[in-house]
């Protein structure tokens, strides 16, 4: 049975850049805020699909496998010596995103939050087992 949440609409169309777009926003506020004052900087993109360039970088061999992607430096890794950079970013795949929910029935909204936070995780520098209880905060 697939996972619902009530405030979320129900699709009968794949949806839009612009919906997975607000869908993330949504699900960037709700992060709890002694971690959300820490990504004021860090910056969402979503686009289709991973490029071939991007896909060889991380040794992955389909698009479909790539459903989200940090880009920066985890703050743990920062220095005050660092150059200065733009922000970080965190991309979101739609279509790969769309596969998994057309497969697994999963609720769009906590899909797009699972891949969201699991790409904020990479920018805190957190395990498996604190993303699991991050997502289990926000529930």
């Amino acid at each position: 049975m697939p996972n619902s949440d009530a405030n979320s609409p129900r699709h009968t169309t794949p949806p839009y850049q612009a919906t997975i777009e607000a869908l993330a926003e949504r699900a960037l506020a709700a992060i709890p805020a002694r971690l959300r004052r820490h990504i004021a900087n860090l910056a969402i993109a979503v686009e289709d699909e991973a490029d071939d360039a991007t896909l060889d970088e991380m040794g992955i061999e389909t698009t479909w496998e790539l459903s989200g992607l940090y880009r920066g430096t985890p703050l743990g890794q920062r220095s005050v010596s660092d150059i200065a950079r733009g922000p970080d970013l965190i991309i979101l795949y739609r279509l790969p995103i769309l596969l998994e929910w057309i497969e697994q029935g999963e609720d769009l909204y906590r899909l797009v939050r699972s891949v969201l936070i699991h790409e904020v995780a990479h920018h805190f520098g957190f395990s498996d087992d604190d993303i699991a209880a991050l997502e289990g905060e926000m529930d």
